[in-house]
């Protein structure tokens, strides 16, 4: 043994602090000195360890055959000779400082031939390299072998892993793989990460070839990257430039595009409603009947479309794949749920798919919002807000346009139910700052239709007008389904009553009454705008307001119901008719009514008597303290009433008490008490009708 390796039986200690690396200052200079001491030999078993061979196992043929022609001593001997110097542990690895020293002072070249070699001994044994394929291309080893399966791992991960794909396919290429033969499952993988962008430049490179590879799955990502982006007739065009010659398996893919943009003959050219599944897989069948669901909700009998696309979206869920998709079959099953008057169905189909991760990660926000947006039509406020604060954090990206414009009408639609006017002008806010960046396809309606109503509330219409007219124009180029319409119909019924606008009722009104030979929902709401209409002219008959209102709630509206029944109470004249119609309107929306017990609209009586009915340290009671904070808002006593279904005189008694508790001697006095009792600021004066 020699003199060097005597002496680093004992490691040099090395005990100042370590450089950026992690390698002590100086340490790797003295492990350098240390190698360069050692035996040839020896150094060469390092370098073979470091660059990944393993003990045992075969080492490079170089090495094997100086064993074999006897140029070196018996590999016993070196192993022994480089743990007594520190420079290999027990396990046969390289000591950290002595495998940096050696992958530094040796020649690039040279790594990589013992790299390629090690790769070999790998294949010939059939042995995947795993990790090592990673820390290889990541070390700059450019090797078709390495390549291939880095990608093959790529897109083993690439429907349940798309960041770790990701990062596979970039190593792929870092190892040699062709850029353009990946660029389709790249551009899959980036959009399944929320790497829109990314995703988009990809397929732009790819298509622009001049004989795109894996063109099918491209323009799949593409019109999906765009209907996230809330911008689907650009989807629907990479499928029209596709043609039907080479869109294959993505045909009812193809036909949701279109049919969202408005296209059905392009849609029906592309994909028939009786075509068969490519294959015989979950996957192939739930395609499929995505396409022939959306094509059915256009048609007389939509309800068949309902059920085609549950079962699609059954199928999914079992068949645990995620791929791009303009829209999943659970969002297209919820939407027509949610337009047929059955928002429960929607929100236990969004569930379902939410549990199974149908779509993956990308999906996973919208999924949650329809569910959200189901629970606010069945007036679960609370419910609502919770899945649309799980859709916000449901990724580590933020909303895409589509769903960001979903979220603001959403937040728009609960401010609005809720009566809370100042949280109604923050959501509108963001609301106009999120229609801006996306446009209007078939399936997001409901929230233009909920923005319609806001924007007639706020006297912003001209802010939705432009809007509206394209999706009026979507509507009749699809032929005016009734399933998809109604709805908006009866948004723009709405906002025609609240702009006082009877010749912008009227056409919708009978759109309405048209549609009800074919849609029960349609049948509904023709009846309540005419119960509206007739609350409005202060000529209505109590039971057929009250026979609209629970037909409301019977159809997933019970808010609507509860809010028309609570507008007549306050215009009826016998108090009989307004106990009557107050009772729908706490039947229909409980949490809007007062407590169990509560004597409503007794004259002079208290409506206190029961649940919240004791002051507390403010020196206002539950009831008193919702009754002032609509007072601050500049209510009248009859808007009191509306917002929380209570009579007009019984606003006027609570105003009366709380003026009595308070010690309020005017209208500014009050003010300002109420707002010291509730602990908020507010700049709206009481109205004079309240004086």
């Amino acid at each position: 043994m020699d003199a060097h390796l005597q002496r680093a039986e004992r490691p040099v200690p090395l005990h100042t602090a370590p450089d950026h690396q992690g390698h002590p200052p100086h340490g790797a200079e003295l492990m350098a000195k240390q190698l360069k001491g050692a035996n040839a030999a020896v150094r060469e078993l390092l370098l073979a360890l470091s660059v990944g061979f393993a003990l045992p196992g075969p080492l490079p043929a170089d090495f094997q055959n100086k064993f074999m022609s006897g140029t070196v001593e018996d590999l016993d001997s070196l192993v022994d000779r480089a743990e007594a110097a520190g420079l290999l542990r027990p396990d046969g690895t390289v000591v950290g400082t002595a495998q940096h020293a050696l992958l530094t002072a040796t020649p690039t070249a040279k790594v990589h031939a013992l790299q390629r070699e090690l790769v070999t001994v790998f294949t010939s044994a059939g042995q995947p390299l795993g990790n090592l394929a990673r820390e290889l291309a990541r070390g700059g080893l450019a090797d078709p072998r390495v390549a291939a399966e880095l990608e093959q791992a790529a897109d083993t991960a690439l429907e349940n892993d798309p960041r770790l794909a990701s990062q596979l396919y970039e190593e792929a290429l870092l190892a040699g793989a062709d850029p353009l033969a990946t660029a389709a499952r790249r551009a899959q993988a980036a959009a399944g990460d929320g790497e829109l962008d990314a995703a988009a430049r990809i397929i732009d490179a790819l298509l622009v070839s001049p004989d795109p590879p894996d063109v099918r799955r491209g323009a799949d990502v593409a019109a999906s990257v765009w209907a996230q982006r809330g911008m689907l007739a650009r989807g629907a065009h990479v499928y029209s430039w596709l043609g039907p010659g080479r869109v294959g398996p993505s045909a009812p893919l193809a036909a949701v595009a279109m049919i969202g943009a408005g296209d059905r003959a392009a849609a029906e050219a592309f994909f028939q409603h009786d075509a068969p599944a490519a294959s015989p897989t979950l996957l192939a069948a739930a395609m499929v009947q995505t396409g022939q669901g959306i094509l059915a909700s256009l048609g007389d009998k939509p309800q068949q479309g309902l059920s085609i696309l549950i079962h699609a979206s059954d199928m999914l869920n079992s068949a645990g794949t995620a791929l791009p998709l303009p829209e999943t079959p659970a969002a297209l099953a919820a939407l027509l749920a949610l337009h047929s008057g059955e928002p429960h169905l929607a929100e236990t189909v969004c569930m379902a798919a939410v549990a199974a991760g149908q779509g993956g990660n990308a999906a996973q926000p919208r999924l949650l919002l329809l569910q959200a947006w189901s629970a606010m039509m069945q007036d679960k406020l609370e419910d609502a807000r919770m899945a649309a604060t799980e859709a916000a954090k449901a990724n580590h990206w933020p909303l895409v346009p589509r769903d960001e414009f979903m979220c603001a009408a959403l937040e728009v639609g609960l401010a609005r139910r809720n009566g809370d006017v100042p949280e109604l002008l923050r959501a509108w806010e963001r609301a106009r700052e999120a229609m801006l960046h996306t446009s209007v396809d078939l399936y997001n309606l409901l929230p233009w239709g909920e923005l319609l109503i806001a924007a007639a509330r706020l006297r912003e219409t001209r802010r939705v007008a432009q809007y509206l007219e394209d999706a009026w124009k979507l509507l009749g180029r699809l032929g005016g389904p009734a399933l998809w319409a109604v709805p908006l119909h009866w948004s723009a019924v709405q906002a025609a009553l609240l702009n006082e606008s009877p010749t912008d009722l009227a056409p919708h009104a009978t759109a309405l009454a048209r549609a009800s030979a074919h849609s029960q929902l349609a049948a509904v709401l023709a009846t309540a705008g005419k119960a509206w209409v007739s609350v409005l002219a202060g000529r209505f008959r109590t039971g057929d307001v009250e026979a609209a209102a629970r037909l409301l709630g019977a159809v997933g509206m019970p808010w609507e119901g509860a809010r028309l029944a609570g507008h007549a109470a306050a215009r009826a004249d016998e108090r009989r008719d307004m106990m009557r119609l107050l009772s729908c309107a706490r039947d229909l929306h409980p949490q809007g009514s007062p407590g169990a017990g509560a004597a409503e609209v007794q004259a002079g009586g208290s409506a206190d008597a029961g649940k919240g009915g004791q002051p507390d340290a403010s020196g206002l009671s539950e009831r008193e303290k919702e009754v002032a904070r609509l007072v601050l808002e500049g209510k009248t006593y009859r808007e009191i009433g509306e917002a929380i279904y209570i009579s007009p005189r019984t606003a006027e008694h609570h105003i009366a008490r709380i003026r009595r508790r308070l010690g309020a001697e005017n209208r500014s006095d009050l003010l300002a008490r109420l707002r010291l009792a509730l602990g908020v600021e507010h700049s709206q004066q009481l109205n004079p009708q309240q004086e």
